[in-house]
């Protein structure tokens, strides 16, 4: 039998034992505090998660109504962020090598508004995510936003640790650097986030002071056991009959559906596990959180590594603005975004704390359908 890899089921994040039998304090929340303040050289606010720390950093230098800069392939949670900061997201197409918006197309959609007589004057700002851990060109899209008058927010739930230009560590340029310590993250203790607010704000923002609700903590800690649980059920294909189970009765919480607060605080524990990453993350650094690969019948190649053991079926992200479920909410911009629409139906992408021996065997299934020069 094939050894078994499951992607997206917590490979990766924090142990069994961690989650169960760690205990937070005041103390953790102030030293996770301090620690986010000197780092990032900003006032911290601790949030339930990544998008109410983000929605609340938009609410500190934005005016409702105004227009945000949003990269065209993302994850729900930034759209809600930016909707719940009574803002509206402005999608820009990516390039496929690193999918992230470039300074040229940023610049191409700007003239193409004035040209088209297009009012400018309600975009304010531009969100920085480095899609899955890779750069933008970010020197250039500050110069784009001086230019502008546009102000930048940082979006590091797939950067923490990351380097720019080999010496600028993402985090250091924006009004506000956002962290989200979700499943799957830079930094992962299943939820909680962070916006560290480094610019005079221009409203002011209570930190939330609410405790978490019990009933998501419980699902927190618990989420590690019950996803090793399906993984060791897997093998006679009961795993992901239990999954969907558990999503149904609320023990597990599907990252997307984490509910957006701005009243609620991180758990006291997942400060702790937070401040952990964290801390390494500054001692080593950190590479791209994944490795993604464009390939032609994706359900085909699916199906292959499945047979192979491999379940890369979690992967980000199977359309431009993910998950499915919430797509046809968000009213994407097809036509002005080709690019993140081809990407989305030809990306698989797995973590990179998989060995290269164990992921040798998916890379073979994968090559033969490669799209392009993206074979690592």
């Amino acid at each position: 039998m094939p050894r078994r890899y499951y992607l997206g089921l917590n490979a990766g994040g924090p142990s069994i034992r961690k989650m169960l039998f760690t205990h937070g304090n005041a103390g953790d929340l102030r030293e996770l505090n301090e620690f986010l303040a000197e780092k990032y050289q900003g006032a911290p606010i601790l949030c339930k998660n990544g998008r109410s720390a983000l929605a609340l950093a938009l609410k500190a230098y934005f005016d409702p109504g105004d227009k945000i800069i949003v990269n065209g392939f993302t994850c729900y949670a930034v759209y809600e962020a930016v909707v719940a900061a009574g803002m509206t997201p402005v999608f820009i197409d990516i390039d496929p090598k690193n999918l992230n918006f470039s300074p040229e197309i940023l610049d191409e959609f700007w003239k193409k508004l004035e040209k088209t007589h297009h009012s400018t004057k309600q975009i304010r700002g531009i969100i920085v995510q480095n899609t899955l851990g890779n750069p933008v060109e970010i020197k250039k899209i500050q110069s784009f936003a001086n230019e502008h008058g546009l102000t930048i927010i940082e979006d590091l739930a797939h950067s923490a640790g990351i380097k720019y230009n080999l010496k600028t560590e993402a985090g250091m340029v924006g009004a506000a650097t956002v962290l989200s310590f979700g499943k799957d993250k830079s930094i992962n203790t299943i939820s909680g986030g962070v916006a560290v607010l480094r610019a005079p704000q221009k409203h002011e923002i209570k930190a939330p002071t609410k405790r978490p609700r019990f009933s998501d903590v419980a699902r927190d800690r618990f989420y590690p056991l019950f996803t090793a649980e399906c993984r060791a059920l897997n093998h006679i294909h009961l795993g992901g009959v239990l999954m969907r189970f558990l999503i149904t009765i609320h023990f597990v919480e599907k990252s997307a559906d984490n509910r957006l607060s701005l009243n609620r605080r991180i758990p006291k524990f997942e400060a702790k596990l937070a401040l952990k990453q964290l801390k390494k993350f500054h001692k080593r650094g950190e590479a791209t959180l994944r490795d993604f690969y464009l390939v032609r019948d994706r359900a085909e190649v699916l199906k292959k590594l499945r047979s192979a053991g491999y379940y890369f079926d979690s992967f980000w992200y199977e359309k431009p603005v993910s998950p499915v479920r919430y797509y046809k909410e968000v009213k994407f911009p097809e036509k002005d975004c080709p690019n993140a629409v081809k990407v989305s139906n030809e990306i698989i992408n797995f973590p990179k704390y998989y060995t290269e021996k164990d992921l040798k065997k998916a890379k073979e299934i994968i090559k033969p359908y490669l799209v392009g020069e993206f074979y690592g």
